[in-house]
Order: C-alpha cells, then structure tokens, then sequence
C-alpha cells in the first residue's frame, strides 16, 4: 500500500502541474511532408504524431536529435571508428578495433534480410536526425553544449550506418573461452569447475589440435575496444576496458494471461539490464500515423521500438544466452605471418587498409585490418607463428543488433509476431508477447550456429576441423504459446525444455544464473490474480533466492568469535531480501560476492589457476559447497564449514573497515550506492558536473535479485541494472506504467534530464499514456512542425532528404 501512495502522489503531482496550458513552440523542418505534432508529457515523453508512417520516423529521428544528439553521434561515431577525428589520437586503437567489428558484406542481401520496410524506415529516420543537425549547421538551432564541452561537432549519417555498426551487438562467451583455456593451461581443465556453471550437464574437453597455452593473456584487447563503450578519463589503455561483467547485461520479462490477472487482460512486463549511464541506454517514444501506432522504448540510435506495444500487441525481450561467437586460432606460416594454416596447404588473410583522421594531425593515419575466412584478425602473435580470429554472427546479413525489431513491431497476431522472427539474428533473445484476443507467448529467436564436433566453449584451431554447419532454424529454438499455467517469464537462465535434443542442436551452456528467474517464478505461480501493482513490486523485488542454499548451509555453524556468531545469527534470521537497511543483506552480498569463492577456490584449485578463476561463479560455488568432494582434504564437510567461518570472518574484517566495528549500525545502502555521471564529467567544472551526474542515493537490490542492481568490487557502487522498466495493461493500454531513469533527455538543461531518478531510486514508476485523449491531458508541451516553405531549402537544407534517402 505505500508504494501504490507514492505512486499515486506522484502521478498527482504531475496531473496538477498538467493544469496549466502546454507550452507551445512551431519551426520549419526541411524534409518533413506533412504537418505534424510532437506532445512531450510531463515524464518527458514524447509522443509524436506525423502525417504519414514515413514521416513519423523522419521526426522520430528528428526528435531524438533534439533530445538526445550528443548520445546517438557518439553512439554513431563509436561503432564506425572515427572517435580519434573528434577527440584525438588517445582514440585511435579503439577506433581500428572498432572497424574490425563493421558489417563489410553485400548492402542489399543486408537491407533484404530484414522486414519491408527496414531501410525506408531508416532513411526516413536519419534524415530526420540530418534535417535537426542542418538547423544546428544552419545556425536555426544551438549547438548541444556536450559538443561545446568537447569540442565537437554532431555529423552527418547515412542509413547504413544504422545497421553496418556491429559491436553493440551484445557478447557472448569468447571471453569465457579464453578464460577457461588460461585455466586449463594452468591447471587443468578440470580446474576450471568453479569458473563458469555449465547447463544442462555436460562435460567439455580441449579440442583436438588446440593447445590451451598457445592463448595470450591479451588476446582479447581489441575486441575489448571495439565492444567498450567511450571513456574521457584515464590512461588510454584503459579508456575502452570493460568496467561491467559480461553477466551483468540482462533483462526480466513475463507475459500473463488474463486468467491469471485482475482485470481478466493480460499483463506484459519487461525490464532490460544494462550499464548504467547518463542518459540512458533506452528511449520511450510513441509514433502515430495513419495505419500506424506504437509506442515503447529501443536503443535512441535506432528507428523504431523494440519493447512496447502497438494497439493490438504487447512484446518484450530478454537475453537468451545462445552461443553465437568462436575464437579460432590459427598456426601462421613461419616465412610470411600473412599467411595461415587451412586444410592442406595456406590461406592468405585478406588486408584492408583504412584513411583515419586525427585530431591535430596533418594527414590521416592509415589503419591495417586484417581478416581470415573466419572473421577478424584481433590478435596476433609473429614471434609465435599464431594468430587469432572471431568468428561472430554478427558478420551475417540481417544481424544488426535488435534492428529486426523493424519487422515485429506492427505485429498485430501472435502467428505474425512469431513469423517475424523467423529471421532475427542479433542479440539471441527471449521475446515475449500479448494481445488484446488473450494471448500470450513466448519466442526463442537468435542466429544460432550448429556446432557439430564442439562445444563451443573452448578457442579452436581454425585449420578446417571445427567449421559451422549453417544455423539453427526457427522452428529448432524452444517456443511456447498459450501455457495452461497462464504465463510465461524469462531472465536469462537456462529455459530449454526437458527433452531439448542438446547434443545436437548445441544452442549454449553458459547461463545466467537463475535466482532471478526463480524468485519471479515462485512470485508468480503463488498469485493467481496479478495485478499491475504486484507486477511493478516484482520488478523491484530485492529478493535474492539464490542466497537460500548458502545460507542453509550456515545452520549447524558456530563460533568462539562473538563477531561471527552475531553475524551468523543475522545471516540465518534474514528474509533474503537485499533492502537498503538491512545488515544482512550487506554482509551476504560482501561475503558472496568478494570472500567466500576466493577462499574456496584457494582451497581447492592449483595455485596457478586461482588468479584466473577469481571469485569463480556463485551458481559453481554453491553447488560445489553443497557437495564438497576429496579435494577440500580427507573430510570434505569439515573443510567446507571451515571454508564458510573463515571467509565469512574475512568479509566482516572488510565491513568494519568500511562501516564501523558495530554489525548493528551496518545497511546495505550504505555501501550501496545509485550514482551516475555522464561520460564528459571529467572534462566538466564543479557546477556542472554536479548539473550533469545524479545521485548519490542509497539502493536495494544485486545482480541476483529481480530488482537487478550489480555492484562494483572495489567500492559497492551500481554500475548495472534496470534503468528502464516497463509493464503493459494489454488492452487497457492507458494504466501501463513506466520508468526511465535518470530522464528521457540527453541535454543537461532540460528538465527531464534526471527528473525520474528519485522515483526510479525509490521504485516508482510514471504513467504511460497512449490515447490521444490521455496525452492531450498529460501534455506539457506541444512542437507544432510544418514542411519548410521551398526557399528554404536551399544549400545545405536542400541536401538534407538526399543525404538521408541514400544507400
């Protein structure tokens, strides 16, 4: 009940701020065909309503560069390398890397693999960001002061761009691979047991031909760049590293039929984890046209939407954890390194050579790639004779991340939602759906490569032996529809069904680990009435199930140390809920994630795989500590309740350290900790910086409970989670609810830059309005937009629409 009264009061506050008469403004936009509107709600939403479906997405384009300019050109200029032209030659390694990612195959079997209307819808969208960067260029409108603080310019795209940029696509396990190959050099493969949990059951090997040692430890350092996003701040070496676990990037989604709900209408819900950052990886919009309507969140460099509904059909994603890159490795001939071992004989590596532009230098660099048969060259090794390569399905038409989304979207039926996915290739994701007939379903979709002599979860020579057999077809990937349980929920953990022929059709093993599936399972079947309320308060719960086992465990244990017993008897009383104030949560989340693996692992594996396998997985971990075995010494149960004291007395070391000798006056949310900082705060003065960061507040949740809020080691602070949420009335469109923190705008001077931090930080949400009559009365300002009158398109406005129409 307090949380449906601050809900409320929030929505109240806003409803009485929507009294006074919407601000209004009205401008000329060269490119645009008919007279449209833009209403920005007082969430910051902006609802748009175009003359026609193309024009709708020339002014989504248009109104995300009016929100959102600074994030997508640097999104854009990320992915095709050209970093180092703004920013100087720092950016130049991550700039080549990033070229290595770039879709380089035929552009019309690209445009072709995706729905109808893919590329017009792209034109129409990035002629609509060209028309506002013109205004920009034309001195109609002011330079984003992001650009002024970096000293940039925004430029200009080309549909292409859209889909030809690759690397946001989402990783997969190549890091994993290497790791567990570092791991078996060093100790073994069996070493690696509490690295990664593997499911189903299933025991790997090293492949024939491979030598786990023949792995450098920096193998991974350009496609660490080219997947990073853009830091302003540190060394240079590690401006592009990987701050975010890669099992940190997820979602939860449910889809619940209406005889499971209050209303008798289904509820859809999804909430997509990612880094955190200002502004946010997600973009709520709605589009309106004649024969057109939808409205929901995607990445903001992207036309349309990839989680919302349209006024039939409700969807939702998740990350399905399949298999979808290899590392191969290659022997290189001793004479010429261009020159690599296939089959019988030698391959030469293709070599493209680039032009890259650097700040404050005369003359381009020129870049050298290099790319085998099987994808990329990122490492290699002369001195060795090696060289590696990553095989990725990103390299295949039709793969640019969540574009496919173009092809669903309109779906109006769930045979036509599912139909639409037949062909999505990137990320590999759990898709799920409602419709306003009652159904609900839930769709495998991904670009899934047969493996059909390996696993994939080790590096493999690349001489010819361990080549893909093609993909994996629709109809092979796990789908359910209409479930006589009355729903479906999906977070990323293992979710193929009993019976799943995984020998053949080897989609993966490496999963998130299923707490949070489990709690929203067990929350779900236990409520045969779920209201939207309860959805919102599942999205938020800080439960950690996956705390239950370990906890169990802590049971029979005491200790003469007065401290221990006192932290014992917190950890066995807890509710395993991960709230702000509690001094159980922080105790198990330090003990978990920071103590007890090291400790096991120190104990348990050869001395020189422990480095590499750090605090090893916690889904390994407990496992194994449920089932100690003759490696912990002759009296494994022994050994690990002592494994258990000691590395909980460690954790408590650490805790007073950081809070105080007195357990009593210990939180979680006093380490715990919401920041966030746009990425040119380094370059920023005291005022603004503290204009353009939001925070610090105190907060809930950890990677492992439905309210997903992973934490840094080395100071407890958020770096990942849900910044966006949604839940869909499927049919009663307008008491859906959403959140998107810290706001919906880029610019720091707008009022909805971090104005939703303080609900989202609280587990609040906003209304997402969608009838006309329900944006008209939560409006708060209204874009009038006319075509520009012909002489006004002159020069460099008169190139606009071409420049976004080109191939």
């Amino acid at each position: 009940m307090k949380r449906l009264g601050l809900i409320t009061f929030a929505i109240a506050v806003a409803a009485s701020r929507a009294l006074a008469a919407p601000a209004t403004e009205a401008h000329a936009v060269a490119g645009l065909e008919k007279p449209a509107e833009i209403r920005v709600d007082r969430w910051g939403i902006p609802h748009i309503y175009a003359g026609s479906v193309r024009d709708a997405f020339f002014l989504q384009g248009y109104n995300v560069a009016r929100d959102r300019l600074w994030q997508v050109d640097l999104w854009r200029k990320r992915g095709l390398g050209l970093l180092a032209k703004d920013f100087g030659p720092d950016y130049v390694a991550q700039d080549r890397a990033a070229r290595l990612f770039l879709y380089r195959g035929d552009m019309k079997v690209e445009w072709a693999s995706y729905g109808p209307d893919a590329r017009s819808s792209t034109e129409a969208f990035t002629a609509g960001i060209n028309a506002y960067v013109g205004e920009i260029r034309a001195g109609t409108r002011p330079l984003p002061m992001e650009f002024k603080l970096a000293g940039s310019q925004p430029d200009l795209w080309s549909p292409d761009d859209v889909v030809r940029i690759r690397s946001q696509g989402l990783t997969r396990n190549v890091p994993n691979e290497v790791g567990r190959a570092h791991i078996a050099c060093a100790g073994g493969l069996e070493a690696a047991k509490l690295y990664k949990n593997i499911e189903p059951a299933w025991t790997t090997k090293i492949p024939e031909g491979l030598d786990p040692c023949d792995i450098p430890a920096n193998v991974l350092d350009d496609y660490q760049r080219g997947t990073a996003g853009v830091k302003f701040s540190g060394p240079p070496e590690r401006r592009s590293a990987l701050d975010v676990p890669p099992e940190a990037i997820g979602s939860n989604n449910w889809t619940i039929a209406g005889s499971h709900t209050d209303t008798g209408r289904p509820i859809l819900a999804n909430d997509p984890h990612r880094e955190h950052s200002v502004p946010s990886l997600r973009y709520i919009v709605q589009l309106e046209a004649p024969g057109f309507s939808v409205i929901g969140a995607g990445e903001p460099a992207l036309p349309g939407v990839s989680i919302g509904h349209n006024d039939t059909s409700a969807f939702g994603l998740t990350i399905f954890p399949a298999d979808q890159e290899d590392l191969y490795v290659y022997e290189t001939n001793p004479k010429d390194p261009d020159l690599y071992r296939y089959g019988q004989g030698w391959e030469r590596m293709r070599t493209v050579r680039e032009a890259l532009t650097v700040k404050g230098e005369a003359k381009p660099r020129t870049i050298v790639l290099k790319f085998t048969r099987h994808g990329p060259v990122i490492h290699a090794s002369p001195d060795k004779h090696r060289a590696f390569a990553l095989r990725s399905v990103w390299a295949a038409p039709g793969t640019s991340a969540y574009f496919g989304s173009t092809g669903y979207m309109g779906a109006k039926s769930w045979e036509a939602f599912k139909a639409a996915l037949e062909h999505w290739g990137s990320p590999s994701v759990n898709q799920v759906y409602a419709d306003t007939a009652g159904h609900i379903g839930w769709v495998a979709a991904a670009r899934v490569p047969r493996r059909p002599n390996w696993d994939g979860l080790t590096p493999v020579p690349g001489d010819g032996r361990y080549e893909w057999n093609g993909f994996l077809k629709a109809d092979e990937l796990p789908s359910a529809a209409d479930p006589a349980k009355g729903w479906i929920a999906t977070a990323n953990a293992m979710n193929l069904p009993d019976g799943y022929p995984v020998a053949e059709r080897k989609v993966g093993f490496e999963w998130t680990n299923a707490s949070r599936l489990t709690r929203i399972s067990e929350v779900l079947a236990a409520n045969p009435k779920v209201s939207i309320a309860d959805a919102m308060a599942l999205q938020t719960d800080p439960t950690n199930v996956g705390a239950r086992p370990v906890i169990a465990l802590l049971g029979p244990l005491s200790s003469e140390d007065r401290r221990l017993n006192e932290a014992l008897t917190l950890l066995r009383a807890w509710n395993l809920r991960t709230e702000a104030n509690s001094a159980a949560a922080v105790i198990y989340e330090a003990w978990a994630g920071k103590h007890l693996g090291g400790v096991l692992i120190a104990r348990t594996a050869p001395a020189a795989a422990r480095p590499i396998l750090g605090q090893g997985d916690i889904a390994a971990v407990t496992a194994y500590l449920q089932h100690p075995d003759a490696a912990l010494g002759p009296d494994p149960a022994a050994a690990r309740d002592a494994v258990l004291l000691d590395s909980l007395s460690a954790t408590l070391d650490e805790l007073a350290t950081r809070m105080g000798p007195d357990l009593t006056t210990w939180s979680w949310g006093r380490l715990h900790v919401a920041e966030f900082h746009h990425a040119l705060t380094p370059l920023a003065g005291p005022a603004q910086r503290a204009a353009m960061s939001a925070g610090p507040a105190p907060m809930g949740g950890t990677a492992l409970s439905p309210m997903a809020a992973t934490w840094r080691e080395d100071d407890f602070h958020l770096t990942a989670g849900a910044s966006f949420r949604m839940v869909l009335d499927v049919g009663g469109w307008d008491n859906s609810r959403v959140i998107n923190t810290p706001g919906q705008s880029g610019d720091p001077d707008s009022p909805h830059y971090r104005d939703l931090f303080p609900l989202w930080v609280s587990g609040q949400y906003a209304p997402l309005v969608y009838s006309r009559a329900a944006v008209e009365a939560a409006t708060e300002r209204v874009i009038t937009l006319t075509p520009a009158p012909a002489p006004a398109r002159k020069g460099l406005l008169d190139l606009i629409p071409r420049l976004g129409r080109s191939g």
